[in-house]
């Protein structure tokens, strides 16, 4: 593909990535997804069925849901009782104003109930950096989601309840140190709205997509390359995602990361072309589809679904 980015092999499946469509009530300015309320991409019911029996084939420990927003899609629910039912973990991936949109009044109780771990995008502790990013009244909407997450057990210390909270950054910089973040996340948060969460991941801002072209229309999309490209750690390689988990389209064709989905970049591997093909191919060992965003992920401290990287920490 031309890129500088080192070459990369698979490790074990432990993760598969679903995105259930592009609809979503929000459309952020980051979004590397270019989700929003129009979207109308969704994954059929063939497609679905194939969950399942490829979590269970391939012996997978996580099922992670993204979007757009997930939970809108039709069959959400009925496919987190089939992954719970075989003993997955299930990540719901969610943008928190879902949780009073009409019609979604009880998914909290949903969740709690199913012992879903809830990833929830909250980029900024302070009220205008989230409205001007996300649009106006979603940090009040953010909030009141995420008290009635706590109110339902999640995010308490000790609970099964997991509540993690994503930041990303306003512009095109890379994210502050992860821990320090989240020690300000955690008093700004429990201080001033009694809220408390388990953990905080601080991802970078990929530049594909909406956000590139935002960049491009500022003039600084180049500046932002040259220094994810100035920022590699080597180190970082040895724990970027696509090493564990295998990201499914709407459509069911199969990408090593969200990112590569997004760009439209198939998996590494020729074989593994479409979701039913995990249902006979183990995909471990196999080359990763790599090009210039990847140094998105090994850029100082390391970005991924699961925050700054420990190779850099």
């Amino acid at each position: 593909m031309g890129s500088a980015f080192p070459a990369l092999r698979r490790g074990a499946l432990t993760t598969l990535q679903v995105n259930l469509g592009y609809r979503c009530n929000q459309a952020c300015r980051h979004c590397h997804v270019d989700a929003g309320p129009t979207r109308t991409e969704s994954m059929d019911a063939a497609t679905l069925a194939l969950i399942a029996p490829v979590l269970q084939a391939r012996r997978i420990s996580c099922l992670d849901l993204t979007g757009g927003a997930p939970e809108l899609h039709p069959g959400f629910r009925d496919l987190v009782r089939q992954a719970r039912a075989l003993g997955v973990a299930v990540i719901d991936r969610c943008n928190l104003t879902i949780l009073s949109e009409p019609g979604q009044e009880d998914l909290a109780a949903f969740l709690a109930e199913q012992g879903v771990r809830v990833v929830a995008s909250l980029p900024c502790y302070q009220e205008a950096n989230v409205d001007r990013q996300r649009g106006s009244g979603v940090f009040a909407r953010s909030i009141a989601g995420l008290r009635r997450l706590n109110a339902l057990g999640y995010g308490h210390p000790g609970s099964d309840l997991d509540l993690t909270l994503v930041f990303n950054p306003q512009g095109p910089t890379l994210p502050p140190p992860q821990a320090a973040l989240e020690a300000d996340y955690r008093r700004v948060l429990r201080d001033a709205y009694g809220i408390a969460f388990h953990r905080l991941h601080a991802l970078a801002n990929m530049p594909i997509h909406r956000f590139a072209a935002s960049l491009a229309a500022e003039g600084s999309l180049d500046a932002y390359l040259h220094l994810l490209r100035s920022q590699h750690n080597p180190a970082n390689l040895a724990a970027v995602m696509c090493r564990s988990l295998i990201s499914v389209d709407w459509q069911g064709h199969l990408h090593d990361c969200d990112f590569n989905q997004m760009l439209g970049l198939p998996a590494g591997n020729p074989a593994l072309g479409h979701l039913r093909d995990l249902l006979a191919i183990d995909p471990a060992g196999a080359a990763i589809a790599v090009a210039d965003h990847c140094f998105g992920c090994t850029a100082g401290s390391g970005s991924s679904c699961g925050g700054a990287l420990a190779a850099a920490g």
